[in-house]
């Protein structure tokens, strides 16, 4: 008995958990039975978040009020609670039984429907419901707008959200803050600052309202197909009117709290295409130039010039990655200095990037620059575009002359030499030495030291030649070491930028995009965290090292949105050099 008993126990938890995690979507009337002249209040319940809403026809109805939207949150014994509901006021047009229908969404890939509901219309009734209260009045009157530029725009292309906060003439507002902010997941994302929050005149729905726009984003998506942008969510004290004066007749307002959302966006993303897509093409999606300049084109052998390759314009400016120069061997090339000069702004991303390379000719003569490329998608005429550098010729005046191979001499080296008719004169005929006991240099170790060093350097300058043709050669193996270089330059700056969070957050996430694109060779359109895992996983990393670097990642896009301490600052700078180091030393 006590066996069964224990059964029955662990059946009853079992269906108890699987019910509680069922999804519940429902609809829920404030009366079945009204009069004609009453109003019905009709609310559909959802215990998780979905798509599509499509609410009944109300034919038999006038909507006097609604669709209006509440969000909650809640938490009780270590467990969260969510609920959403789509709420309508209706007025009835005749009395009769009217059947309300289905209303429809979709959530997690499946379509849920609601019950139909009969509601019986009678006669006017002497004492009808109220007016509405003052939170009903509130719903009614308030309202969160995300007003997307663009709802299918290119990868990598700019788009803009902006969040609008429409209130009613006869209602006010006496302030609000932000409850839940969107993340913006597999977008590179940065807010507009707004200004005092001035009040304009606008329309919603036909009728007349004031707004104020309460944040700005721009947004660059880096994933194709239709991605989700999650709803902000406000919550705010809205000045509702009573039935109450003042002495000098004036209403009276009382303040109501309100939890308001703008609703979760779809965005369907197109690829670039495929068609005409030039090879050295690296994901810049905007309008740009590109030059290639040097500060001297003639110049002393040992003395320095710059070379910068540039790119200015509209675009993906922070996500794009710049050509690299070529140049003769006989010119020594330090490593560039990154510089970026980008301001966001509604319309996305403009300025300039550029690289300045340090460059010290060895001997005289004239070096030519190649010409080098540079591609873009153009999203006005929706094609390819290629801009190609002119060659800059470096003429090298004075110097020593590279060494020449073969027969060719340096005949113009030679000078001629006079003949003089004592040509013995200098011949001594006798002899002053002094002799010493010291041992001779003649056959010492210093003497054969001196003799063996330069057969012995002769094969291991070969050697150190041909390594460095190698590592010349391996384009690849330059681009990494390019890139990790480039990493630790952006760790660096970081470091300095502790302290300022904006600042700081931008250099942590460069340094790891670029640190990515060396050492899982993927470009800037197919930076997302998805390909990134998959990514690690196959090269081996093991999965706490990768869930560290999401992290990381995942931090860089929240902290534009909460506030960060300096000790939080320096455990994400911390976190991301150990996770660096042991994705280097894991990677297959």
């Amino acid at each position: 008995m006590k066996f069964t008993k224990h059964i029955s126990i662990l059946f009853l938890v079992l269906t108890t958990s699987i019910a509680s995690a069922q999804v519940k979507f429902e609809a829920k009337v404030s009366k079945k039975k009204l009069g004609v002249n009453e109003r019905l209040r009709i609310d559909f319940e959802m215990n998780k978040d979905g798509d599509n809403f499509v609410p009944p026809s109300f034919k038999d109805f006038d909507v006097v009020g609604g669709p209006n939207t509440s969000l909650m949150n809640s938490y009780a014994n270590g467990k969260k609670t969510y609920s959403k509901t789509y709420s309508y006021f209706l007025a009835p047009k005749k009395r009769g039984k009217f059947t309300i229908k289905q209303a429809t969404i979709e959530i997690d890939g499946e379509t849920y429907k609601t019950f139909p509901i009969t509601i019986n219309v009678t006669a006017a009734v002497d004492r009808p419901n109220g007016p509405p209260d003052a939170s009903d009045i509130a719903s009614d009157n308030i309202h969160l707008v995300a007003e997307v530029s663009k709802g299918n725009p290119y990868l990598n292309e700019a788009i803009t959200v902006i969040y609008k906060l429409y209130v009613s003439k006869e209602t006010g507002v006496s302030g609000w803050q932000e409850k839940d902010s969107p993340r913006y997941n597999d977008f590179w994302n940065q807010n507009i600052e707004v200004k005092g929050f001035p009040t304009h005149n606008g329309q919603y729905k036909g009728e007349e309202y004031r707004y104020v726009v309460v944040r700005k984003t721009v947004l660059y998506p880096q994933k194709t197909g239709k991605l989700k942008l999650e709803p902000l969510v406000l919550d705010v004290m809205v000045e509702v009117p009573t039935n109450r004066r003042d002495i000098f007749g004036r209403a009276l307002m009382t303040k109501v709290p309100k939890i308001i959302t703008a609703g979760s966006r779809t965005i369907d993303v197109k690829p670039l295409p495929e068609e005409g897509k030039p090879s050295d093409f690296k994901g810049a999606v905007g309008d740009f130039t590109f030059s290639v300049s040097t500060t001297k084109t003639q110049l002393n052998a040992t003395e320095s010039f710059q070379a910068k390759v540039q790119v200015s314009g509209k675009g993906n400016l922070k996500l794009l990655e710049l050509p690299e120069l070529s140049t003769p061997s006989s010119l020594e090339v330090y490593e560039p200095e990154h510089k970026e000069n980008v301001r966001t702004n509604l319309n996305g991303m403009r300025g300039g990037i550029s690289d300045t390379y340090t460059i010290v000719p060895q001997y005289r003569g004239k070096y030519p620059i190649p010409t080098i490329s540079f591609s873009y998608f153009d999203l006005k005429t929706e094609s390819y575009r290629r801009i190609t550098s002119d060659e800059i010729i470096i003429d090298v005046i004075e110097g020593p002359t590279a060494a020449v191979t073969g027969n060719n001499t340096a005949s113009d080296t030679k000078q001629s030499v006079v003949p003089n008719t004592n040509t013995f004169a200098f011949i001594k005929t006798s002899s002053n030495w002094i002799n010493s006991t010291s041992r001779p240099f003649f056959k010492s170790t210093g003497f054969w030291s001196l003799l063996l060093i330069p057969f012995l350097a002769i094969p291991l300058a070969i050697v150190v030649r041909r390594k460095k043709d190698e590592r010349d050669a391996d384009i690849t193996g330059n681009r990494i070491r390019k890139a990790n270089r480039l990493a630790k330059k952006y760790l660096g700056s970081a470091k300095k930028a502790l302290g300022q969070k904006e600042a700081f957050y931008e250099a942590l996430e460069r340094a790891l995009h670029n640190y990515l694109k060396a050492k899982l060779n993927i470009e800037t359109s197919d930076f997302n965290k998805e390909k990134i895992e998959k990514l690690l996983v196959e090269r081996q990393i093991e999965s706490n090292v990768v869930s560290d670097f999401i992290s990381i990642l995942e931090n860089c896009e929240l902290a534009r949105y909460t506030p960060i301490t300096q000790v939080t600052m320096q455990n994400d700078y911390d976190k991301a050099a150990k996770t660096i180091s042991l994705i280097d030393k894991q990677m297959r």
